[in-house]
């Protein structure tokens, strides 16, 4: 087989075949990337609409809102990428059109999901009060303890809907989750005007409400999915599914082929998460200007990351599936064809930044300053954009191949040996400050990206039937 990168030379009668085949490939990594992506931005919204009710209370109570948030998603990220194991291995169970493996994964996840939730919710709930070990301001800690106190009882509803997410989206059905994330954010706003404010006769709990209300609009996310997704999950389990399943999923040596892949998906998580909030509290070590400047390039750049994202998961589905069915050409096609898209998104909103970096900056806030600096950084967040792309689609591709490990070993050296020294030498000792730690970043993810970029080159290189994550699943 050829590797990914070599293309032989196709007679004339092959080649519009082969175009053709693309085609196809591109519609199919569309179909099902827009609705993950959409998904995405709505799962956003969340905090958004937390962030944005709460400021109608004090500029204290939002503040600690926003910081209850980003401390609950920072432990939840990581943990998150446990789930992940099943781009790998449901895609490829249903790509071979083994539906009893499909329940037994399912299930072994489900019982996973419920195992990790306990020690997330003592974590959290641990975690709120003690922010001030974190440098956090005192007046902010015992508020953003509150949020974080609301927000652990939706931590099972959470990873109940990523694991029932993910299975169906192994099968490429994707409409339903999209459909119950639109609605928890209905739920979420609904539950925040009565809880926060006290509507329909219910006591104002301020920022506890919030929390409270992020909750509810967890659990409704698995309910409305569970909903919304009956027939197709019945049709995909093929009738395979059962109580003794659940029962002998109890057992933690059945949960040994998910933490041998998820593991390290989380270790990459972990990774590219932590990195990000140490830049923040760099950023912040700066000053008020240069953190309000790095907030706004940021949540730019995590806008548009929604996209890639989206495809990644596209491609997880499409070349866990080839891998399935043993097709080892349909693989390579789905890794190309995701890459290509993935970074010809991202060099269009790459454009953007660097070309209209002030009037973005404008939308954010009405400071000069902060439009002056968050202008300066936008267009390194251009190069970044690119290379956070390409990565990202990279590593998607590599567990649609059950190959996690090598992306988390690459996350760590890009951005912690790489981009987090080089951006804090830039930034402190050679005084770039938040455009030094910005190029250190950029730096980070282009070497991660293109790490990952020979890993994907190198293992849709070998026999496809050595990608077949099952062998070791059982």
């Amino acid at each position: 087989m050829s590797s990914l990168a070599t293309r032989p030379h196709q007679p004339p009668s092959e080649a519009p075949a082969a175009r053709a085949a693309l085609r196809r490939e591109l519609r199919a990594v569309g179909r099902l990337a827009a609705p993950v992506a959409l998904a995405q931005v709505g799962l956003l919204l969340t905090g958004t609409v937390d962030t944005m009710m709460l400021g109608r209370l004090s500029k204290e109570e939002m503040a600690a809102g926003a910081l209850g948030h980003t401390i609950s998603f920072a432990i939840f990220g990581p943990v998150m990428g446990l789930f992940f194991a099943i781009e790998a291995l449901v895609t490829q169970a249903v790509g071979a059109g083994d539906r009893p493996r499909v329940a037994r994964h399912f299930a072994r996840m489900v019982v996973l999901a419920l195992y990790i939730s306990l020690p997330v919710i003592v974590l959290v709930i641990w975690l709120g009060p003690r922010l001030g070990w974190l440098g956090q301001a005192p007046e902010l800690v015992p508020l953003a303890a509150d949020y974080m106190r609301g927000v652990a009882p939706g931590v099972p509803g959470f990873f109940l809907f990523l694991v029932l997410r993910l299975v169906l989206q192994a099968d490429s059905v994707v409409r339903p989750a999209l459909i119950a994330v639109l609605l928890s954010n209905v739920v979420n706003v609904v539950a925040n005007y009565a809880l926060v404010f006290g509507g329909f006769g219910f006591p104002a709990l301020g920022v506890y409400g919030s929390g409270l209300a992020t909750s509810i609009s967890r659990w409704s996310l698995f309910l409305i999915l569970l909903a919304a997704a009956w027939r197709p999950l019945r049709t995909m389990m093929a009738g395979t599914l059962s109580w003794p399943l659940f029962v002998a999923a109890l057992r933690p040596r059945e949960h040994a082929a998910t933490l041998r892949l998820g593991l390290p998906i989380a270790l990459h998580n972990a990774a590219e998460f932590w990195v990000f909030s140490a830049v923040g509290l760099m950023m912040g070590s700066l000053g008020a200007l240069q953190f309000a400047a790095h907030q706004i390039a940021l949540n730019l750049a995590s806008l548009t990351f929604m996209v890639p994202l989206g495809i990644a998961s596209a491609a997880a589905t499409r070349v866990g599936n080839a891998v399935g069915r043993l097709d080892g050409a349909g693989a390579q096609r789905s890794a190309r064809v995701s890459l290509g898209l993935g970074a010809g998104v991202m060099a269009i909103s790459a454009l953007i930044f660097a070309t209209l970096p002030a009037l973005l900056a404008r939308a954010y806030t009405p400071d000069l300053e902060v439009i002056v600096l968050a202008a300066a950084l936008l267009p390194i967040a251009a190069v970044f954009q690119i290379a956070d792309g390409f990565q990202v689609v990279a590593a998607g591709v590599l567990r649609g191949a059950a190959d996690t490990t090598w992306a988390a070993a690459m996350a760590l050296v890009g951005f912690w040996v790489v981009g987090l020294p080089l951006g804090a030498v830039l930034a402190y000792r050679y005084d770039y400050g938040p455009l030094g730690l910005w190029w250190g970043l950029t730096a980070g993810l282009v070497a991660t990206a293109c790490a990952l970029g020979l890993r994907v080159r190198s293992r849709l290189g070998h026999p496809v039937a050595e990608l077949r994550a099952e062998r070791d699943a059982a």
